[in-house]
């Protein structure tokens, strides 16, 4: 099989990947990124035509996503969603029979209560964040898409957060701002945790992900998948990991914090992307487990374990996206991080 991977340099693409490259039905694996790379091939979904690089491929996995610049709507909505719909119309027109697009558990519908959401929960987003519009304006041209395509199988993965040791360090300078220490988050440095009333979510190890892209890319199947490990965290669990204890916090004061840290260019996580996380379903994963046989590797304290061990660390990895600090700093410094 000849798979084509966009994104392939980020946290969920390297370990897609990793878990195709480890499966003998896979013989060619096509790796794209807006960013040159070593054994990757230089494709920008926004401006390059894709349809030579996809013709001939038994499947598209789609991973390629712009997180920042928050300030920017306009500019992330260019490469998600306009960038997204370029990828689903080159795989039609390269005559490819399977797209496999990573959605997300925040293309869900904001929940009525704490009963677990099957995949059929309304895909309507909240409409405050940026992130959360552009996977519910997805969902939606794939519904039209596939009626569009009738014999092409598209499958979308929801996950839930997706962490892994390599991603740490990118992931702190996307959602906590990159001069935010990660040796922070050490056992015993931080002495309480804000439990926020309703605050709870559902996590994914980046390996068990893959594994979960992997079976859909294999099997015949199509339609939606959750996917996520358990149990669901939450501010006591987040607390026992890190040896401290709770207060109560009020959500519209973390709101507000997060809100005057935004205006002040403290955080690069905007108040509309807190409101969606507090309305966010927990997922049922049953279908994953039934149809594609799939059982995450990593429960939930393991993954933020390693993840939370990756931030002291400071790790990262050897493509652009994931590169530590030191790396970054450096393509800052030089501009070599700017894309053209």
């Amino acid at each position: 099989m000849r798979i084509v991977v966009t994104g392939a340099t980020g946290n969920i693409g390297t370990g897609v990947v990793r878990a195709l490259r480890a499966d003998s039905q896979v013989e060619t694996i096509v790796g794209l990124a807006r960013r040159p790379a070593d054994g990757i091939v230089t494709a920008d979904v926004e401006r390059d035509d894709l349809v030579p690089h996809l013709r001939g491929a038994d499947a598209v996995v789609h991973l390629a996503w712009l997180f920042q610049p928050t300030r920017r709507p306009e500019r992330t909505w260019r490469a998600n969603v306009l960038g997204s719909m370029r990828v689903f119309e080159a795989a039609a027109a390269a005559g490819v029979p399977k797209l496999v697009y990573t959605s997300s558990i925040g293309a869900y519908s904001p929940r009525e209560n704490d009963d677990p959401v099957t995949e059929d929960w309304p895909t309507h987003g909240w409409p405050g964040a940026a992130y959360t519009r552009e996977k519910a304006y997805l969902e939606r041209y794939l519904d039209a898409f596939e009626a569009r395509h009738p014999k092409l199988d598209v499958v979308r993965m929801r996950p839930g957060f997706v962490f892994q040791r390599s991603a740490a360090t990118e992931q702190r300078r996307l959602f906590a701002g990159p001069f935010v220490p990660g040796s922070l988050v050490r056992p015993g440095l931080i002495p309480v945790v804000p439990d926020i009333p309703g605050l709870r979510f559902q996590i994914v190890h980046t390996d068990d992900l893959a594994d979960a892209v992997r079976r859909a890319v294999l099997r015949p199947v199509r339609g939606a998948f959750n996917i996520a490990t358990g149990p669901v965290v939450d501010p006591r669990f987040a607390a026992d990991l890190l040896g401290a204890r709770t207060i109560p916090v009020p959500a519209a004061a973390v709101r507000a914090a997060v809100d005057a840290a935004w205006r002040l260019h403290a955080i690069p996580v905007t108040p509309g992307l807190f409101d969606a996380v507090m309305r966010l379903p927990v997922m049922d994963t049953s279908r994953a487990e039934s149809e594609l046989d799939w059982q995450p590797g990593r429960d939930a304290a393991a993954t933020l374990k390693e993840f939370l061990a990756g931030l002291r660390e400071g790790a990262g990895a050897d493509t652009a996206p994931l590169a530590p600090d030191r790396h970054r700093l450096h393509e800052i410094s030089t501009g070599a991080g700017r894309k053209s």
